[in-house]
């Protein structure tokens, strides 16, 4: 069973997560299957943009407790987003928490409706936002973002623009999108290329230097007592044993 579907309007192929049941958690299989459509989007001339979006009323939950990815493949898969020669939109009317935050900061352009929430989740199940932060803490406010990777808060929209997470909210996303996806389809390709190489190198430079220690910190956090005690609560829905 799939667990990504295509559709393709006017030079524009949307992506979406496609496994509600799941919540569009990042398990290994739908890692691998988003990183093989973008690979075949990337190879498409006829391709001039790409819409990440979902089914379901979440965005992503993060990694998949019960069949993660490796570390080094969700680092492959954020960096292939960052690298790929079209510009990448990620659409949103649900929720986004932990690593689909990753998802959506390696994107190039973001836009979520008004209803949509966040949160870096990841302290409260005993690990750090260790792998996403290749494309997070590029591309965001480290002084505002630091109380939500500290304290897991949930958080909306606006703040998540002010963050620099995304590029715009509104009630109806898709009219939001609409003047941005007819800019895309006016742009040649090469210049889109060209231009989203100048706005993605720093990103880039910050994933040549970070992504072998991070993953490695992904990890050692994942293998650790903490780590299995704060996962065995979240799917025992209870606090953990170090909430006071």
């Amino acid at each position: 069973m799939t667990s990504i579907s295509r559709t393709r309007a006017r030079a524009v192929e949307t992506l979406s997560l496609d496994s509600p049941d799941t919540r569009n958690a990042l398990s290994a299989a739908l890692v691998s299957e988003l990183a093989s459509a973008l690979a075949d989007c990337g190879k498409d001339p006829d391709v001039r943009a790409v819409v990440l979006t979902h089914t379901g009323t979440t965005f992503s939950a993060g990694a998949d407790l019960r069949d993660p990815p490796p570390p080094d493949a969700l680092a492959g898969l954020l960096r292939q987003l960052v690298e790929l020669p079209k510009p990448v939109v990620a659409r949103i009317t649900g929720h986004v928490r932990a690593g689909g935050l990753g998802l959506l900061a390696a994107c190039d352009i973001a836009a979520a409706s008004t209803a949509a929430t966040f949160a870096f989740t990841e302290v409260r199940i005993g690990v750090a936002p260790a792998v996403i932060s290749l494309p997070v803490l590029a591309r965001t406010d480290p002084r505002a973002l630091a109380r939500y990777y500290l304290t897991g808060e949930r958080f909306d929209a606006p703040e998540a623009v002010r963050l620099g997470l995304l590029t715009t909210t509104a009630d109806d996303v898709d009219e939001a999108l609409a003047p941005l996806l007819d800019g895309l389809r006016r742009s040649a390709p090469q210049a889109l290329a060209e231009t989203k190489r100048l706005l993605t190198a720093r990103v880039l430079e910050t994933f040549d230097r970070d992504a072998a220690d991070l993953t490695a910190l992904s990890a050692r956090l994942f293998a650790s007592d903490q780590a299995r005690e704060g996962m065995t609560a979240f799917l025992e829905r209870r606090d953990a044993a170090w909430v006071v």
